[in-house]
């Protein structure tokens, strides 16, 4: 027990969280910097490195970088909230998906063609899904908050068989923090070994744009399903395991959408997300009812 809250404190207080999230906006702002003066000095002809990259045509495309970081620290707070709220846990993970998209734009909005022909190029038309899909993910992400929000006003007293449930979901998140830590730095090495600069080649965008996540998704749908199988020890509620049961169909759906691209890949996420705001929603009319029929 020692051990487990000193990792605890070290993991998951609020004092973690805040010197995690200083470190990653001075990161961030830096690393952003770094970008815009290696375009600045490529535009220039100071420095020949990956003339083609689509990361170094543009400074609009410099935001890409900070994004990355901002997306690393949501994986921590995904990993922080687990064990306080597995609704907000589930709203992480759209919010990690929808920033994505967004990261995407700014690399998009570099390389738009202006011409008459915007739905004959793929890129313009990739933009037009991608920038759709944001805003679309932006109001459903919302309204699953805000069900989300209903339900935790609704809570009971926490008793000792909820005690015992979020002690576990503690240790999972214990054991989350430093696995995606070394998953991150493995997938860093791994793609760094793929930069040649001889040739001047880079990974190409969708490498880049899948880094890390594809796996991560892979993961986050293991720990569902470990969650859904402790959750069995707590409670046999039929909409309580329907609720469960469809986030992991929601976060399969999510990671489905990296193995594929263009529009397909957009609207398995937004139908990901669309599935898990029904869920929620039918959930919380179950819980309304049996309140009803309670009293």
């Amino acid at each position: 027990m020692k051990i487990f809250k000193i990792l605890e404190n070290i993991f998951l207080s609020e004092h973690t969280k805040k010197r995690i999230e200083k470190v990653i906006l001075y990161v961030a702002l830096i690393s952003f910097f770094i970008h815009l003066i290696i375009i600045g000095l490529s535009k220039f002809d100071i420095i020949s490195l990956f003339p083609n990259s689509e990361l170094l045509l543009n400074p609009i495309s410099a935001i890409y970088t900070p994004f990355s970081f901002i997306l690393i620290y949501e994986v921590y707070l995904l990993i922080y909230y687990l064990p306080k709220s597995f609704t907000i846990y589930i709203t992480k993970q759209y919010e990690i998906i929808t920033l994505i998209i967004i990261r995407k734009l700014f690399k998009d909005l570099s390389m738009l063609e202006l011409t008459s022909d915007w739905f004959d190029i793929k890129g313009d038309l990739q933009f037009t899904y991608d920038i759709f899909a944001s805003l679309v993910l932006f109001f459903l992400i919302f309204h699953f908050q805000k069900q989300g929000n209903r339900k935790t006003e609704k809570k009971n007293k926490i008793g000792p068989m909820v005690e015992r449930f979020v002690k576990r979901k503690k240790i999972i998140a214990i054991v989350l923090v430093p696995f995606f830590f070394v998953l991150a730095l493995s997938t860093l090495i791994q793609w760094s070994s793929e930069i040649s600069f001889s040739t001047e080649v880079m990974p190409s965008f969708e490498t880049i744009n899948n880094l890390f996540f594809d796996d991560f998704f892979t993961v986050l749908i293991l720990v569902d399903v470990i969650l859904l199988l402790i959750s069995f020890f707590y409670t046999d509620k039929f909409h309580k395991i329907i609720r469960n049961s469809g986030f992991i169909v929601s976060t399969i759906l999510i990671r489905l959408s990296f193995g594929v691209s263009g529009i397909v890949s957009t609207i398995l996420i937004i139908v990901a997300v669309l599935f898990g705001l029904l869920i929620i929603l039918i959930h919380n009319e179950y819980e309304k009812n049996n309140t009803l029929n309670n009293t």
